[in-house]
């Protein structure tokens, strides 16, 4: 299941952009009866944005080749488009060229991984733009699994969290916390349209997940920077964490996360119980 087409992303990114704005939020005049369409029709897109409609409608249908930056900005303007969205359409609207290697998968580098064994106190671990388990430190695998001992293409946030019965017990906010995983993807296949493995693993998913399958078609992204979970650890309870989302120099698609806590809380406590559970295995 090819889940990556760069036009078809687009379209659907785009149309389901426009179906939550309302004529009132862009500004325009309300029209007594039914409107067929939810949101924004295709030529009030074009109208608020100063293009003509069959030069919007070629960049809804993916023949975006040589749409310009102005025409862009003025498209992400009338959709309200947040950061993230504005950088999601720039990447589907002009799909890089296939990258080399991109089957290959990705190692973490012998500093990367020191870093991840020096830090004691907090969870830490590395995901590729895939979102694959690079590497963990002890409380890592104390807080999620040891993905080390299960099969390669197990290794992987999206496929514990769809496939994993226990992440949803884990997780006290497992929705919200699915729908960030699949915003992720989303904005991931657009930067790695010929990324066969990524298509592989959105196809496993759309397959073995019903919730899965139902975010992928919202075509929201999501690009982690810093927040909290809460889980529930069937160790040691109740644990909210914060944590704070880096990117490496010189290993761009790669994330290194970092999760902190509060100190003096109760799972400041909690975490030390389980740092201690951690060492006795």
């Amino acid at each position: 299941m090819n889940q990556s087409v760069p036009e078809t992303d687009l379209r659907e990114f785009l149309r389901t952009r426009r179906a939550r704005i309302t004529p009132q939020e862009a500004g325009l005049p309300a029209f007594p009866g039914v409107r067929r369409v939810p949101g924004l029709r295709r030529e009030e897109v074009a109208q608020l944005a100063g293009v003509s409609f069959d030069y919007y409608v070629r960049l809804e249908r993916g023949r975006s080749a040589s749409v310009s930056d102005a025409v862009l900005e003025a498209v992400a303007r009338v959709l309200k488009l947040d950061e993230d969205e504005r950088e999601h359409l720039f990447a589907l609207a002009r799909p890089g060229r296939p990258a080399a290697r991109t089957d290959m998968p990705e190692q973490a580098r012998p500093g990367l991984l020191r870093v991840l064994d020096n830090i004691a106190n907090i969870p830490a671990l590395l995901l590729s733009h895939r979102l694959d388990v690079l590497a963990t430190n002890h409380l890592a695998r104390a807080l999620y699994l040891d993905f080390d001992v299960l099969p390669v293409e197990a290794r992987n946030m999206a496929h514990y969290l769809f496939l994993n019965p226990a992440a949803r017990d884990l997780y006290a906010d497992w929705s919200e916390t699915g729908r960030e995983i699949v915003g992720m993807l989303h904005f991931q296949a657009s930067r790695h349209p010929h990324d066969p493995q990524l298509s592989r693993l959105v196809g496993e998913l759309s397959s073995g997940d019903r919730d899965f399958r139902r975010w992928w078609a919202d075509q929201d992204v999501f690009k982690p920077r810093h927040g909290s979970k809460h889980y529930r650890h069937p160790v040691v309870g109740d644990l909210i964490l914060g944590y704070e989302s880096f990117t490496p120099i010189g290993d761009p698609d790669q994330t290194l996360g970092l999760y902190t806590v509060e100190s003096g809380s109760p799972s400041e406590h909690a975490l030390g119980k389980l740092a201690l559970s951690a060492e006795r295995t």
